[in-house]
């Protein structure tokens, strides 16, 4: 098994002496690309997990714009014309990560999904991305000042 984990960090960049991969700046921005992408999909899987009453078609309306944009947004602000115009479209990725924080609240509020411990990990993800998210904001903010 130790054989597979060194070949797996070979392949998946440079390995540093705890076996832990080391990975470019390209490379991060193209993972965060992939969770926000694997996010959305998670997203359109608890969309059609809601019930089909009016409520339930309301917030997966809701929650199916609010959650897949984020990796749209990323994606664009990838290649923004200037760093003010990075920064909004992270800003806007950042403001749907909560609109969608705030729909997964009410879905497990209301017990539209159950267990509701069902979306305890997305709740994380969630939480996960709103910092990154805030975190690259802030930092690009520093940078764009100098």
């Amino acid at each position: 098994m130790g054989n597979l984990k060194i070949i797996s960090n070979i392949q998946h960049g440079i390995s540093n002496e705890e076996g832990k991969t080391k990975m470019s700046e390209k490379e991060k921005k193209f993972d965060l690309q992939e969770r926000l992408i694997d996010y959305a999909v998670r997203i359109i899987k608890v969309s059609e997990q809601l019930p089909e009453t009016k409520s339930g078609k309301h917030i997966s309306s809701q929650m199916l714009r609010s959650g897949t944009s984020p990796a749209a947004n990323y994606g664009e602000a990838q290649s923004a014309e200037s760093k003010a115009d990075f920064i909004h479209k992270l800003k806007v990725a950042l403001k749907e990560l909560r609109e969608t924080e705030v729909w997964l609240k009410i879905i497990v509020r209301a017990k539209l999904i159950q267990p509701s411990t069902k979306l305890s990990p997305l709740l994380q993800e969630t939480d996960e991305l709103i910092s990154i998210l805030f975190k690259s904001i802030d930092t690009a903010k520093k940078k764009k000042e100098r």
